[in-house]
């Protein structure tokens, strides 16, 4: 059974120095590109991360600070990141809530615009907690009956990924073999950032998910506290995030033009 697709999907995995998603970077990234008409293309990157690598994150994926000592800085390859990934959906495991956000910091740390308005996501892990509740590597014997070779290595669980989405639709009849539907299936909710601290309201408007704003619009936030915009910014917040903040900002000086 393959996937029915209207545009290509990229599934993706990430080894990083750790979880933060504002100061942490890649030190792995593998992708695997799905196209509607069934043809794939494979592509793995170590990447220096220029910052050492703790031990306990090397003691997880098995990457060492000499093993990526002369590799590529993700900057020198992003451009051929987004070259793979800018016509496609995204597809991961548990990447809504980190492998997006982490990859979204490191485009925007090498200038440039990444954004996801024109792609959708979708969770493995969502749609699997969702069903059944475990990790990837039982998910990848309960769904396709293989023991995951190697896990942690980026490539392994890109391609374990991909087998397991397709094995959850080839097993629920209520999930429906189309990418739309299981991006909708696997969001936990609708967040105007990947970090999750700006919202939507059911109108599309934004909204403080955190602070003594919570629960206030962005936009009526930055207009009564000027400087608030500015303390935003330089707080260490992700990249993401202040884009989102700027583009409400800068929305809102257009309306008064």
């Amino acid at each position: 059974m393959e996937l029915h697709l209207n545009k290509p999907i990229c599934f993706f995995d990430l080894e990083t120095t750790g979880i933060n998603v504002a100061t942490d970077r890649i030190v792995e990234i593998s992708i695997l590109k799905v196209f509607p008409n069934g043809n794939k293309e494979s592509h793995t990157w170590r990447v220096n991360p220029e910052m050492p690598i703790p031990k306990q994150a090397s003691d997880v994926h098995g990457i060492t600070n000499a093993m990526v000592a002369n590799e590529p800085t993700f900057k020198e390859l992003a451009s051929k990141v987004f070259q793979l990934i800018k016509d496609s959906d995204l597809g991961g495991f548990n990447s809504n809530r980190f492998d997006i956000p982490l990859l979204a910091e490191e485009m925007l740390r090498a200038d440039i615009d990444f954004d996801m308005k024109k792609a959708l996501s979708v969770d493995v892990q969502t749609i699997f907690h969702k069903m059944e509740k475990r990790t990837l590597e039982a998910a990848y014997k309960f769904y396709c009956n293989k023991s995951l070779e190697n896990a942690h290595s980026a490539e392994a669980d890109t391609m374990a990924t991909y087998e397991v989405l397709k094995a959850q639709i080839a097993m629920y009849d209520e999930l429906e073999n189309d990418v739309n539907f299981l991006a909708d299936f696997s969001a936990h909710r609708e967040f105007a950032d990947f970090a999750g601290f700006i919202g939507n309201t059911k109108d599309g408007e934004e909204v403080f998910n955190f602070g003594k704003h919570k629960g206030v619009l962005v936009e009526e936030v930055l207009e009564k506290e000027p400087g608030y915009f500015g303390w935003l910014l330089n707080a260490d917040f992700p990249l993401y995030t202040k884009k989102v903040l700027t583009r409400v900002k800068l929305r809102k000086l257009n309306t008064k033009i």
